[in-house]
């Protein structure tokens, strides 16, 4: 139904602004004051819409009929370098859009449920946007737990590993978006390996919350 890929788009793109919003703004807090200068502090969607991440995979997505929606937005400018606490700073920065995606999901698990015991009934698509809300942020904060660069994931380890470890794996930077597409495109299991990955996960995490 159009209607329900309009909810859809409108529900991820939020959740990814969100998400990167959610980066600057700890940043800030620990100091770096690049994002605000960058003007990406705001939920205005035009300056952090990413051409690929943004547009064109989850419209693929859509149009192939894939089972998980998720994209990116255009990340958010971070100097660590600027940090009241370098160490700490970039680890509660890396991890700030991810919790922001999973509090999302849980926000909108507890409204539905609790509209779901109200004596009266509420609009369908209120609880499609819900429903989707949940799985969209699920499917968003798993995703970027991924170690692979430059997801958040991948800056969360290096922020904890020790100098000659992290020193190795910033050499996978130059590689990672190559990964990504490679574990997008495989086949496996009906659709690619990322999205059976993906799916699986969600599928189990979306249990605990009711769905």
């Amino acid at each position: 139904m159009p209607e329900f890929y309009a909810l859809s788009i409108i529900v991820l793109l939020f959740s990814v602004i969100i998400h990167e919003v959610m980066h600057g703004f700890v940043a800030l807090k620990f100091g770096d004051t690049t994002a605000e200068r960058a003007g990406r502090l705001t939920l205005n969607p035009v300056p952090h819409i990413d051409l690929f991440g943004t547009i064109l995979l989850p419209a693929l997505l859509i149009f192939t009929g894939s089972p998980i929606l998720f994209g990116w937005a255009k990340p958010v400018p971070v100097n660590p370098l600027n940090f009241s606490n370098l160490r700490k700073g970039e680890l509660l920065v890396s991890t700030a859009g991810i919790l922001a995606n999973f509090s999302l999901a849980i926000a909108a698990a507890l409204i539905y449920h609790l509209l779901n015991v109200l004596p009266q009934s509420f609009p369908f698509l209120i609880g499609a946007l819900l429903k989707f809300t949940v799985m969209i942020n699920l499917v968003l904060g798993i995703f970027n737990l991924f170690p692979i660069p430059p997801l958040d994931g991948s800056k969360i380890l290096l922020s904890q590993l020790p100098y000659n470890l992290a020193k190795e794996y910033q050499k996978l930077e130059p590689y990672g978006f190559l990964l990504l597409l490679i574990l997008m495109m495989v086949p496996f299991g009906g659709g690619s390996l990322l999205q059976v990955i993906l799916g699986s996960i969600v599928q189990s995490l979306s249990s605990l919350l009711g769905f």
